[in-house]
């Protein structure tokens, strides 16, 4: 009988401990990447990421305050270069980061955008992809922000292949692929990614965000989709130990003028607390040629609306239940009340 009660209580001991494991799950793997993680982390992105841009005299421009609660925009630039070959953006996302509700909007920009780019060839109009192969990641922001009409704090800067080397190395990941997406244009490359898979490799995930041959508008969404998988498979729990090598994978394909010091702080920050929730929008247009070359054409109320939704949520006064969440393109935008916000 004294053996059953010592079972027990060591069965009860075991459920408790296991209990608080996962009840506090959050505070230890913040304290577990504080300790072993963090200056690691730091000193790779030190190394190999972090690239300030310079100004027009070839001065690096001061620091941007490293914003720990405040909302703050970003640039997410995803290129696509391919050996020494001029790189192009082809994926352009204003990205606004509300660290205290824990929530992300995208304002994605289709690649074949027709707009002035600043600061090139009397800022004549191209596609604004073209901005970045122009010059780079300055010429890119500053485009992007005369677009839209607001200034950019950040930008992050990721070459498709590094993405596709950290999909692999984190396991792959889910894709909402039903049937099979098969890219047979006699000009692009060939490929066919199966549809209906729990998991995608690194190639079927790049394939994924690039594959057009239906609309750019919808691989735009696509790419929306991929980095909220993508962001939910990476913060998950087993992920956390990974983060150093995850990094080293990336290497020369990531850049970014967040200061190491702030990517750390967001980051524990998101691990210790709720998900991070990502809304998307998408400025379309109207598909035309002008001189031959095709092009979109900016839909002006797209374009008022990612405006009006900048203009919410980079407001720190707005509160979580008053922040607009995109709708449907064309359809009214209208503040939605978030279900147990405080």
């Amino acid at each position: 009988m004294k053996k059953m009660k010592k079972r027990y209580i060591a069965l009860i001991v075991v459920l408790l401990i296991a209990a608080g494991a996962f009840l506090f799950r959050k505070p230890l793997t913040v304290l577990a990447f504080d300790l072993f993680l963090s200056d690691q982390v730091k000193a790779t992105l030190e190394s190999k990421s972090y690239v300030p841009l310079v100004n027009e005299n070839n001065s690096i421009k001061p620091e941007p305050i490293a914003y720990k609660n405040e909302p703050f925009s970003l640039m997410l630039l995803g290129t696509d270069q391919r050996g020494n070959e001029t790189a192009r953006s082809d994926t352009m996302i204003y990205a606004v980061v509300r660290p205290e509700d824990a929530k992300v909007l995208l304002i994605s920009i289709p690649r074949d955008t027709y707009t002035e780019i600043i600061g090139h060839d009397d800022n004549k109009k191209d596609k604004i992809t073209h901005s970045y192969a122009f010059g780079g990641q300055q010429m890119a922001k500053d485009t992007l922000e005369a677009l839209l009409g607001h200034d950019i704090e950040y930008y992050a800067t990721i070459n498709f292949q590094g993405l596709k080397d950290v999909v692999d190395a984190i396991g792959g990941v889910p894709l909402p692929i039903k049937k099979d997406i098969v890219n047979k244009g006699k000009d692009h490359e060939k490929f066919t990614i199966v549809g209906g898979k729990s998991s995608y490799s690194g190639v079927d995930a790049l394939n994924y965000v690039r594959y057009r041959e239906d609309s750019d508008f919808n691989r735009t969404k696509r790419q929306q989709v991929f980095l909220d998988v993508a962001a939910n498979k990476m913060l998950s729990f087993n992920q956390i130990a990974n983060i150093s090598s995850l990094l080293d994978i990336m290497g020369e394909n990531f850049k970014t003028d967040m200061q190491p010091s702030m990517i750390i702080s967001l980051a524990k920050k998101i691990m210790g607390g709720k998900e991070m929730d990502i809304s998307s929008f998408t400025v379309m247009g109207e598909g035309t040629r002008i001189g031959g070359v095709f092009y979109d054409i900016v839909n002006e109320e797209d374009l008022s609306n990612a405006k009006l939704l900048i203009d919410n949520w980079m407001n720190a006064g707005t509160p979580i239940d008053q922040l607009i969440e995109p709708g449907k393109a064309g359809d009214a935008l209208e503040p939605t009340s978030t279900p147990g916000a405080q």
